[in-house]
């Protein structure tokens, strides 16, 4: 299985110019995906640089046909002609999906800095394996008290879902909303994590869980290559944004994974965004 994320800015790549279409083809050049988890993706928000409000995970479902779109959508605002303004991330998928999670995570008042509001997407995605519960999220940008308190919730989301798939109940057909649904210790989490790898939170990332039976993360790019720092994610060729490029885009997956963990790599070529798309295979 090939998973690839990338913070996509609307779109927007290093020339200004704002194409769904893009995106597409250098995350498909990058590598033959199974999944995509996109962050920063937009609908009726004309108002950011170089786009005229299309809505991103219409245009962006319509170029992947064969693949589940799954979406959370933090952001969700009135526009002045009374429709709806969306941000947020996209899970797609070719493998099945069974299960579907949106968690808000914690935006506590914060007045020193502005912010928005940040959201987990989780997608149960049925793999040759097993299934396997791929989430995705993009932590708070100016706000250290908000991304430490995200970075909590993630935990906690991953010690409950490990709780589900411990000790919950026998999987049913029943076919309502009570139905049991396929559980996994085994779990992805990607996304724009808005550290670096050498800041605390990072760590705390991949402490173990106060229930010593729920596997811990471990960043892929740290196990599969150990002692090489992960290249730059950010600011590679956009540096009027960013003249300090460093690597904010993780992979994470729970340490029942490493036997299957095969491959990971950083796209350092493509300049369709001011983010750099980052690859983890699977067998």
């Amino acid at each position: 299985m090939k998973l690839v994320t990338w913070n996509i800015q609307w779109c927007r790549g290093c020339d200004g110019r704002v194409d769904p279409q893009r995106i597409v083809d250098h995350a498909r050049a990058f590598a033959d995906f199974d999944v995509l988890c996109l962050q920063e993706v937009a609908a009726n928000f004309p108002t950011l640089k170089g786009s005229e409000g299309e809505d991103q995970f219409a245009l962006l479902a319509a170029l992947l046909p064969g693949f589940t779109p799954v979406v959370a959508t933090p952001v969700d605002v009135a526009a002045p002609d009374g429709s709806r303004r969306t941000f947020g991330n996209m899970i797609l998928s070719r493998l099945p999906v069974a299960q579907v999670l949106r968690v808000q995570l914690p935006w506590p008042a914060d007045p020193a800095v502005r912010s928005m509001p940040r959201m987990l997407l989780e997608g149960v995605v049925l793999t040759s394996f097993g299934p396997l519960r791929v989430m995705t999220t993009h932590l708070e940008y100016y706000s250290q008290t908000q991304r430490a308190l995200q970075i909590e919730a993630l935990r906690a989301h991953h010690a409950e879902a490990c709780g589900h798939a411990l000790d919950d109940r026998a999987r049913s057909d029943s076919g309502d909303p009570f139905q049991a649904q396929p559980h996994t210790l085994s779990a992805i989490l990607t996304g724009d994590f808005n550290l670096r790898p050498e800041d605390p939170l990072h760590a705390r990332m991949t402490a173990p869980s106060a229930d010593a039976r729920a596997p811990a993360f471990v960043d892929a790019w740290q196990f599969l290559q150990p002692g090489q720092g992960q290249p730059a994610t950010l600011g590679v060729h956009d540096r009027d944004q960013w003249p300090d490029p460093f690597a904010c885009d993780f992979i994470f997956a729970t340490a029942d994974l490493r036997p299957r963990l095969r491959a990971v790599a950083v796209d350092a070529t493509t300049a369709a965004s001011d983010h750099q798309p980052v690859l983890v295979e699977l067998d």
